[in-house]
């Protein structure tokens, strides 16, 4: 059985509903976007679609592009020990490098899809960090150019089409994890 669970995905995509799904199975979530919220907070700096990119891609400029999963390691292999564990937000191959060197094949990668245009609403309207659809756009490029987020969704090991309602969401993730645990 698989204890590790990363899932990515484009923002918008739905990666939250489905990590929330693995909590309610008692997974444990390690959430990356935490890192940046956090930094932000410890420097004295507004949180801000704009102020994320700059912290995500300053850590990356110090640390490498494994930076995220260099800094929340310890805590992810704490977790680990202890049970199963969601990873909320993988975003770059070399984070993906640095983990599946830690964890082999203890680790899975599901990727979350959605249509773009549906993505873009979704974000549009969610509570915490709306983007409008030029923000949501900005934030796709720059993840793709700058963060190498690609190549984790590209090389997952499954897929959840997220372009209905979360019961679906729910019924593939129950797949995917009889698959995983056979």
């Amino acid at each position: 059985m698989s204890k590790i669970i990363a899932i990515v995905g484009m923002c918008g995509s739905g990666k939250s509903v489905a990590c929330e799904y693995l909590e309610s199975l008692n997974y444990q979530k390690v959430y990356f976007g935490g890192v940046t919220l956090s930094k932000l907070k410890e420097e004295n700096i507004e949180v801000t679609p704009e102020n994320e990119k700059m912290m995500r891609e300053k850590l990356r400029a110090e640390l490498g592009m494994g930076a995220y999963a260099k800094i929340l390691l310890p805590e992810i292999k704490e977790l680990s020990q202890k049970g199963l564990v969601v990873l909320d937000g993988l975003y770059s191959w070399d984070e993906l490098l640095v983990l599946k060197k830690e964890f082999k094949d203890d680790i899975v990668l599901i990727a979350i899809i959605a249509d773009k245009p549906l993505r873009y609403e979704r974000l549009s309207k969610r509570d915490i960090r709306p983007f409008t659809f030029e923000e949501a756009n900005e934030r796709d490029i720059a993840e793709i150019e700058n963060l190498a987020k690609g190549g984790p969704i590209s090389y997952a090991d499954y897929f959840v089409l997220n372009n209905t309602d979360k019961e679906a969401v729910y019924r593939r993730l129950d797949e995917i994890l009889k698959s995983i645990n056979k």
